[in-house]
């Protein structure tokens, strides 16, 4: 009877050295995972951030056209002004003689 006890003292050892490696192994491939999917995340937050810098940029020049377009029909562009805001917090509306100012 004591090498039985001595075969389910060693099958029990066994069985807890078989369990340990097997959560060892799963939380190997977890903490793998876990890795993988955090570059994943990273990698995309990038491409994201790039795709939302290239649309604002489009969208800023688009707007720009439209209103160089704007002007353009109004008369209110001449070759020679330069299409950037010049205008002073002094003087927020420019006098132009073919859209005149309506205050007195």
């Amino acid at each position: 009877m004591d090498s039985r006890g001595n075969d389910i003292t060693c099958s029990a050892g066994e069985l807890t050295g078989q369990a340990q490696a097997k959560k060892d192994d799963f939380m190997n491939q977890c903490q793998e995972g876990l890795n993988q999917s955090t570059q994943d995340i990273r990698k995309n937050n990038a491409i994201n951030v790039l795709i939302c810098l290239q649309t604002g940029e489009q969208v800023k020049n688009m707007a720009q056209g439209a209103a160089e377009a704007v002007k353009n029909t109004l008369g209110m562009n001449t070759e020679n002004t330069p299409t950037t805001n010049t205008s002073s917090l002094n003087d927020p509306i420019p006098s132009n003689p073919s859209n005149p100012s309506t205050r007195i």
